[in-house]
């Protein structure tokens, strides 16, 4: 009998014991990757090698070997408000997790009181009393319910599992907020050199305009020359204004992105010539993708969470015990308490078992069930989300260095076009729409190379992005410093 009732109080833990889901065996590719990138002249040039089973770096953004980049990550870092939000979401779930674990103790309340009441006495030869009387007690109460069927068990158990959640959404809001600066800084450094171009262009169209004007008035060209140089000097004019509303929005973005007010610019830039594109890119191996991203972490939380609300549904329908003892002291005058002959106590227990409560609690259990399922469907999801997005950025890395290498040339072919068209326009050997073609391909060769030499720095930090952004790496960076300040 006495093992029985250990075993009772002991008890076990009702509903599925959560097993982390295997990793997939699948790939990222159907063919295998190449060794490296294809390798271009210039800036965004470099062949950059894929390694695979390389952990990302922490701090992947330097390896841009930008200051102004490093100093706006870190200040984005310091300042952005979703940042604090995710992290105060984790200290929440921290404290709760931490009440929540305080079930598995007894509850001990004290209580003190003092009355003053009259209640009637009885007769006493044809009459009562009714005397006012005080009463004063002091006692302590302790109150335990054993876990017998696993209830608190399997909710601290999903509470805990809530508190990794919030652990990898923080650290899914930190690759979030550092990505999205590295981003935006390249898109407006690429917007910026797209504007320079631009306006680089539009210096020589101007001249050229003035030129055939005074062509026009001696009489040495038709009219139509000129509307048709005003035309293009026109429409250079035009590209710019869409090329600096998105050059002032992306600013903006990155203002607030580092906490800063749109009025609270410094000026600080980030120029597309002085990036380093990384040489070594890490590829992580299919089979511990799932630990290294951030958001699949979370979604397997989550899925252990559903799981434990399956047990504590389950528990709920079984019998719940719960034993109470106190001990303390009653009397007339408050002095008196504690004194010989004023002692009190109490010992007890109580069993709730449900009996009928209109199919409530089975509906709730299989609500949870269905709960569960869809956390199940939901971590599948982000799972393949993922492996889509490291095989698009992995396409993306070899496809754009080819497309670089491709837009240099054609850039410098251009170049050399339009130039050759100036001189023969000069001395009259082509015809003034064949320089205008020229003219205008150059215009359009230039914005398309800084295009494809932004694309090349957005795929890598798209690519340390897609691999979890490093925050295993970061953890033990900073166990580490803590191993060597204790020595």
């Amino acid at each position: 009998m006495g093992g029985l009732v250990g075993v009772l109080l002991s008890g076990c833990a009702l509903g599925p014991d959560f097993e982390r889901p295997q990793a997939p065996t699948a790939n990222y590719s159907s063919r295998p990757l190449p060794a490296e990138t294809a390798s271009s002249q210039g800036p965004a040039g470099t062949a950059q090698r894929f390694v695979p089973g390389q952990s990302v770096a922490g701090a992947w953004w330097e390896l841009y070997n930008s200051p102004a980049l490093n100093a706006l990550v870190a200040e984005a870092i310091a300042n952005n408000p979703s940042l604090e939000a995710a992290e105060a979401s984790l200290r929440q779930a921290d404290e709760i997790y931490q009440a929540e674990r305080d079930a598995f103790w007894p509850y001990v309340e004290g209580t003190a009181g003092f009355n003053r009441q009259q209640s009637f006495q009885g007769f006493q030869n044809g009459g009562g009393s009714r005397s006012p009387y005080n009463i004063s007690t002091a006692q302590v109460s302790v109150s335990y319910s054993p876990d017998i069927f696993g209830m608190t068990r399997r909710t601290v158990e999903g509470y805990s599992a809530r508190r990794e959640a919030a652990q990898f959404q923080k650290e899914a809001a930190f690759l979030t907020l550092t990505s999205n600066v590295v981003l935006t800084a390249i898109e407006e450094a690429s917007l910026s050199a797209q504007v320079a171009a631009s306006e680089d262009i539009l210096a020589a169209q101007n001249p050229q305009l003035e030129v055939l004007r005074k062509q026009l008035e001696l009489g040495g060209i038709p009219e139509v020359q000129v509307l048709q140089q005003l035309t293009q000097v026109a429409q250079t004019r035009a590209t710019l204004a869409p090329l600096q509303k998105a050059q002032s929005a992306a600013r903006n973005r990155l203002l607030a992105l580092v906490g800063r007010f749109p009025d609270q610019d410094k000026g600080e830039v980030v120029d597309l010539a002085q990036l380093t594109l990384p040489r070594d890119l890490p590829v992580s191996l299919p089979s511990v993708l799932v630990a290294q991203r951030p958001d699949i972490r979370a979604a397997e939380a989550n899925l252990h969470a559903a799981s434990a609300d399956i047990g504590v549904a389950t528990a709920a329908i079984f019998p719940r015990l719960t034993l109470n003892a106190n001990y303390g002291s009653s009397a007339a005058n408050i002095e008196d308490l504690f004194s010989a002959g004023t002692g009190v106590w109490g010992i007890g227990a109580g069993l709730l078992q449900p009996i009928f409560r209109g199919g409530e609690l089975f509906h709730r259990r299989k609500a949870v069930i269905a709960a569960h399922d869809a956390a199940a469907a939901q971590y599948r999801g982000t799972v393949l989300g993922a492996f889509q997005n490291v095989s698009d950025v992995l396409k993306a890395l070899e496809l754009d260095a080819v497309a670089l290498a491709a837009q240099i040339e054609s850039e410098a072919a251009a170049r050399q076009n339009f130039d050759i068209a100036r001189l023969q326009l000069e001395t009259g050997g082509t015809s003034f729409l064949s320089f205008l073609d020229a003219q205008r391909s150059y215009q359009q060769a230039r914005v398309a190379l800084v295009q494809a030499q932004a694309n090349r720095f957005s795929d890598t930090a798209a690519l340390f992005v897609a691999l979890g952004g490093g925050w295993e790496q970061r953890e033990q960076d900073t166990a580490n410093a803590g191993t060597t300040q204790v020595e």
